[in-house]
């Protein structure tokens, strides 16, 4: 979806530089620490093997862990897991129409390695979307059951700008023969150690119990409202944790355990007195959450999207 900073802020706005504290509104209660990342992705696929296939000949990921029907996947040479498959075979694809997952966001850890990828994909003959998204560079991809994936390198801080409280985000073109360039004539060797998962993107129903949700019971900050259909929302002033849209249609329905689909994602605060404050915020605003023995929260959002809450 092409949307260029002209498109959302007008070609006279001034924009200006996006210093700590300076961009995002917070929720009106809890707010989730400033450490807050993102955990691993749990996936429903048709085929293991075949899913398999693609993630590690073409994400370049490597195999944690497997049995029979799931398999775990890493960065190379890091056991932390980023994404588990779970194979429940006859699924259909994912498809337009739904909501659920638009895709999740594997950060790489610097442009060098996204200018690698990007090469990569051409000498596989890889198609991919691609944006600017003004705080990041994009490649958009899709695994062998529809299921949406972006690969990215974020830009320096430095470089974010705003609009008054808000943060600059678009959809501008990218330059890839200036990716490909910043690899420095280096070749792919796998999804590097250090990658993580940067954000997921949902396809929700309403935006406004989004941030009923999402910001106020789940303490996200409001980063960037202003894009066609779209919240975006993040902790510790990261441009987003989380991206929501409306782009699905106003009579989209949730994915089905006969979907390919999002099963799970997983946000992962600092401490379990942290997970301990996310529950509270979530239960006193009406959100049932289950208590694990582990110690890890689980809820749904409006639409039945599960989300665990983790200590890191």
């Amino acid at each position: 979806m092409a949307v260029t900073r002209d498109d959302i802020f007008g070609a006279r706005t001034t924009p200006e530089p996006a210093v700590p504290g300076s961009y995002g509104e917070r929720p009106s209660g809890y707010r989730l620490p400033d450490a807050t990342r993102l955990g691993r992705v749990t996936l429903q696929v048709a085929n293991l093997p075949r899913s398999l296939a693609f993630y590690e000949e073409v994400l370049g990921m490597q195999v944690v862990a497997r049995d029979a029907t799931t398999a775990a996947l890493g960065a190379v040479g890091d056991a932390r897991v980023l994404v588990t498959l779970e194979e429940k075979p006859g699924i259909r694809p994912a498809r337009g129409g739904m909501l659920g997952l638009y895709h999740f966001a594997l950060l790489l850890p610097d442009r060098p390695a996204l200018g690698r990828f990007v090469q990569h994909l051409a000498e596989m003959n890889v198609r991919a979307g691609a944006g600017d998204h003004l705080v990041s560079e994009a490649f958009y991809l899709t695994d062998p059951d529809g299921l949406g994936i972006e690969v990215y390198a974020d830009r320096p801080r430095d470089t974010w700008r705003r609009i008054g409280r808000e943060l600059m985000l678009a959809t501008d073109p990218v330059d890839a023969r200036a990716l490909v360039a910043a690899a420095g004539g280096q070749p792919w060797t796998g999804m590097p150690a250090g990658t993580v998962m940067g954000h997921v993107h949902l396809h929700v129903g309403d935006l406004e119990r989004t941030r009923a949700f999402y910001s106020e019971a789940l303490g996200f900050d409001r980063m960037t409202w202003r894009y066609p259909g779209a919240l975006f929302l993040g902790a510790g002033g990261y441009h987003h944790h989380l991206g929501t849209n409306l782009w699905a249609g106003p009579h989209a329905r949730p994915a089905t355990d006969d979907d390919a689909r999002l099963m799970e994602w997983t946000i992962e605060v600092p401490t379990t007195h942290d997970v301990a404050a996310v529950v509270a915020s979530l239960e006193g605003a009406g959100y049932p959450v289950m208590r694990m023995s582990t110690g890890d929260g689980i809820t749904k959002d409006p639409w039945g999207q599960q989300l665990r809450l983790a200590a890191q």
